[in-house]
Order: C-alpha cells, then sequence, then structure tokens
C-alpha cells in the first residue's frame, strides 16, 4: 500500500465523543444520511443500544437512558432529525460552564478544628438561650474535643475546649457553668481524616502479616 493509500486517525473527522469511538460515530452518520425519518429512528435506537452497551457504567447514572440520547445529539453536532423520547438539548445547553463557586477566602482562626466548627459555633451562638441551645452546645464541645485529639494526642481538659469556644465565637457565645463533658477512656483512638482503621504507630499502606514460622513481618 502507497503511503498516499494509508489512512491515519490525524487524517480521519474529529471524534466528538472518543468514548464510543469511531464506529458510533460513523453508525450515527449513517443514520443522518437516511431520507426516511421513520427509519432514522428505527436504526437510533439500535445505535443507543449499543452506546449502553459500550459504557455500561453510564447504568449506575440517574436517568442513563437519557444521558445516552443527549449523547447523540452531541455524536450528531447537533444536526440530526430523529424523534427522541426526551426533550432535545441545544448546543448552548450542552456546552454551557457551570457558574464559578464562590469560595469562603475568610482566614480559619484554629486549623485543628476547621471552618465547619467555627460555622458551628456561629449558627448555636444565634440561637436562644434554652434547653436546645445547651444541648447543642455540649455536643460541639463534645465534638471539638474529639478533633482536638486527633490532632493532639495529649489529654485536653474540658476548660480548654470552653475557652475555645468562647475565643472562636468572639465572646458571642458561653459554656454555661453546668455543662460538663464526659470524661474519655485512656484507650480511646481518634484517627486522623484518611487513615481510618490504621493503628497507632503503623506504618501507611502496610498490613500485619506473620510468615510461616509465626513471626509477624510488613508487606507493603
Amino acid at each position: 500500500m502507497e503511503e498516499k493509500d494509508k489512512d491515519y486517525n490525524t487524517q480521519r473527522k474529529k471524534l466528538l465523543m472518543p468514548e464510543y469511538g469511531r464506529n458510533v460515530q460513523k453508525m450515527v452518520e449513517y443514520v443522518k444520511s437516511i431520507p426516511d425519518k421513520e427509519k432514522r429512528n428505527e436504526q437510533i435506537k439500535a445505535v443507543v443500544g449499543v452506546m449502553g452497551t459500550l459504557n455500561p457504567q453510564l447504568r449506575d447514572i440517574e436517568d442513563f437512558k437519557h444521558k445516552l440520547w443527549d449523547h447523540v445529539q452531541i455524536i450528531a453536532d447537533f444536526d440530526i432529525d430523529i424523534d427522541s423520547p426526551y426533550e432535545i438539548p441545544t448546543r448552548d445547553i450542552i456546552t454551557s460552564k457551570p457558574e464559578p463557586m464562590e469560595v469562603c477566602r475568610t482566614p480559619i482562626n484554629a486549623r485543628h478544628y476547621g471552618r465547619n466548627i467555627e460555622n458551628m459555633i456561629e449558627v448555636i451562638a444565634s440561637k436562644e438561650d434554652g434547653q436546645t441551645k445547651d444541648a447543642m452546645i455540649k455536643a460541639l464541645a463534645v465534638y471539638m474535643r474529639q478533633q482536638y485529639l486527633i490532632w493532639n494526642k495529649d489529654s485536653v481538659s474540658e476548660e480548654t475546649i470552653f475557652n475555645d469556644i468562647n475565643i472562636l465565637s468572639k465572646g458571642k457565645l458561653t459554656v454555661p457553668g453546668h455543662i460538663h463533658l464526659d470524661s474519655i477512656s485512656d484507650k480511646e483512638v481518634f484517627n486522623r481524616p484518611g487513615i481510618m482503621g490504621q493503628k497507632e504507630g503503623q506504618p501507611r499502606n502496610q498490613h500485619n502479616h506473620k510468615n510461616k514460622n509465626g513471626k509477624k513481618r510488613w508487606k507493603k
């Protein structure tokens, strides 16, 4: 075969959805060329079936069939006259970018507690005094103690936690005198995020095994 007769991907039409491959794109292009609309509708259903078989992971997505029919429009470059069982999307809808999410740039005052706890403190401080607010304060204090012990394995007094609540709330939230934290067992272990189940002092990504002699060995 001469060099000029060879068929290179770089010389072919660009794949609009590479995950379906060139054969599916050729199928859609063929359906577009069928003059009879009834025949087009019949053939495009078969193509959608093939697309679902090639991408079984889409079945985990809610309303995956709707997704497949939208993909037909994209592969056809939004230029195919068929009767879709779903509302036909426009190019603008598919290609439009989502609105950027607003990022909170306020610095975190206590990183070992995190922003969520600061937000919780602000919400609780806005509540009216009463039993409900007291219960929320105690639950907050218990959670803050757990977060504190994740990063600092030493024990922490309830006075320290209560004082942190007052500081983080800028004086708007004071723990009532009748609230006290239950004691924590010395055997209690709070793992850092991302290493659930890892034993204290055990290297990350390693497992404890025994060899034939019954001695423990580490295996990466």
